[in-house]
């Protein structure tokens, strides 16, 4: 088994998923050091593999997707194939999948089939609409997800909805919402001994980012409209241009920070305006729009550093390796590939006082490990030659 250290270390995960939710959850648990066994065949590969730009002869995408993973070539679309399946499922605690319902049932590797060579084996199924309702076989992406939760119909820039240009369900939904799961089902064994199926619904995961506006909306009966504190109208909360074009946030929602901004400014006849509603909250975040474009980013930055109020640069893609904080956390890291190629991505989020991971390794070749991972579930050299040369399993050779 693989030795990654980490909380997870001793963990194995069998890594069914493709594209972006599930090999960005299994590659959150790989960096915490569960031994991440990605699946793939090269006749079916991922499509992530043809994204460009490209780092070499892969894509940058599934390298930054993938790492710290290992690789087995594997067809389970054959029984032998199958059969070599179960037998890493009875030295695996999860299988992650992205499937559609009843694929996996229909290839002859689902749940109810694994739990014979395995009962504490979990399943985590990543899906858009989960495995249950009228639309649980429907096509969909990120954009369709956000829709039907309602999350798309809080971003506005006035009165039409904007796309936020990047995926929230595939990420917060998919990615984050199956780490969870990974870990709940992985304690709930520890008490009872057993495995189960872990549903996970992309559109019901995202849900929970509006519970305060639900909150709110359920809250106010007999009106359609809720007051939303954090669309940018209101002058405390918003984006705001400087003199040089660059931009800050400020999150000025309680009292005493609005209070320390009205001060840091010398405005103090802004601070009963602070909720104003109607030509007076327009005419207040006019004013203060038209305040911040007096001076450059880097002016207001200095300023607000003895005030506390809430104000920050909006960094831009160049601006995240030069930013100190994110440096001090080691939030953007550099790992190495074939002819010494060089990839950046993101670090670890998630900071351990004791069980430290071990730094994120390249991402693997497919079939990189297949001979490996066999010979850890007890095949021999003979049977695994045998496997290769009838295209049931890819070794590929290592770099």
């Amino acid at each position: 088994m693989g030795k990654r250290k980490g909380p997870l270390n001793g963990i194995r995960l069998v890594d069914l998923t493709q594209l972006y939710p599930g090999p960005l959850a299994t590659m959150m648990l790989a960096d915490l050091g569960a031994d991440v066994v990605r699946i793939e065949h090269p006749s079916r590969l991922d499509i992530l593999h043809r994204l460009p730009p490209f780092i070499g002869e892969e894509s940058a995408a599934y390298l930054s997707l993938n790492r710290s993973k290992r690789s087995l070539g594997l067809d389970t679309g054959k029984a032998e194939g199958q059969q070599v399946f179960f037998d890493l499922i009875r030295t695996a605690d999860v299988v992650v999948e992205q499937f559609r319902p009843g694929v996996l049932d229909k290839i002859g590797i689902g749940y109810e089939q694994a739990v014979p060579f395995n009962p504490r084996i979990i399943y985590v199924s990543i899906t858009g609409f989960g495995q249950d309702g009228p639309y649980r076989q429907r096509a969909g992406h990120d954009i369709n997800y956000i829709s039907l939760a309602g999350l798309l119909s809080h971003v506005k820039r006035e009165d039409s909805m904007v796309l936020p240009g990047f995926q929230t369900a595939d990420v917060v939904g998919g990615g984050y919402m199956s780490v969870v799961a990974c870990m709940a089902a992985l304690w709930n064994r520890e008490k009872t001994g057993k495995g189960q199926r872990v549903d996970v619904s992309m559109t019901d995961s995202i849900m929970p980012m509006l519970t305060l506006q639900l909150a709110q909306y359920w809250g106010s009966p007999g009106t359609d409209e809720t007051v939303n504190l954090f669309d940018g109208t209101f002058p405390f909360y918003g984006v705001y241009e400087c003199a040089d074009g660059k931009h800050v946030s400020l999150g000025a929602l309680e009292q005493k920070f609005w209070t320390g901004f009205c001060q840091m400014v010398g405005k103090p006849e802004w601070l009963p305006l602070q909720f104003s509603m109607g030509d007076e909250k327009r005419r207040v975040r006019d004013e203060i729009a038209a305040l911040f474009k007096t001076r450059s980013r880097d002016e207001w930055l200095k300023l607000a550093e003895v005030h506390d109020i809430c104000l920050s640069s909006i960094n831009e893609m160049k601006d995240l390796e030069k930013d100190p904080q994110l440096q001090t956390r080691q939030m953007i890291i550099e790992t190495e590939h074939e002819g010494g190629r060089k990839l950046k991505g993101v670090g670890i989020p998630i900071k351990f006082s004791g069980s430290k991971p071990d730094y994120p390794e390249p991402a693997p070749a497919v079939g990189q490990h297949s001979i490996d991972i066999l010979q850890e579930i007890g095949y021999m050299e003979e049977r695994i030659q045998e496997l290769i040369g009838k295209g049931i399993v890819f070794a590929a050779v290592k770099q």
